[in-house]
């Protein structure tokens, strides 16, 4: 049970749980457009620098993208994976692993991009680095 809910809440949370998976979709993306939010968990967010545009060029220069070639033939391990590193829900996950090939996260350092490149050809994926 989630958080104390008065009566009106409550009746409206039981009748939520009686919906069907597509049906709670279509709510869900009701409320995202209604309300301008989202159900989707965080992502990490990359600032551009407040300031000088040249310290913006030279960090542009430093940040890798990892982009999905191929799901391979391990998908289900591959968007094990993707969820993991992306924080996405089970059908966007999807959704980016069936459009390869997409990229997967951006903006980020030498190191890390090698990492997840690394978790994603351990599960059979084929990686690129942009």
């Amino acid at each position: 049970m989630p958080a104390t809910l008065d009566d009106k809440t409550l009746k409206v949370f039981e009748e939520i749980k009686t919906l069907s998976f597509l049906q709670t979709a279509s709510l869900v993306k009701a409320f995202e457009e209604e309300f301008g939010l989202t159900a989707a968990a965080p992502a990490a967010v990359v600032a551009a620098p407040a300031g000088g545009g040249g310290a913006a060029v030279e960090e542009e220069e430093k940040e890798f993208s990892v982009v999905l070639a191929d799901a391979g033939a391990n998908k289900i391990n591959v968007l094990k994976e993707v969820r993991a590193i992306t924080g996405l829900g089970l059908k966007e996950a999807k959704d980016l692993v069936d459009g390869a090939p997409k990229e997967v996260k951006g903006g980020l350092k030498k190191e890390e991009a090698d990492k997840i490149k690394a978790q994603l050809e351990a599960a059979g994926a084929k990686v690129d680095l942009k």
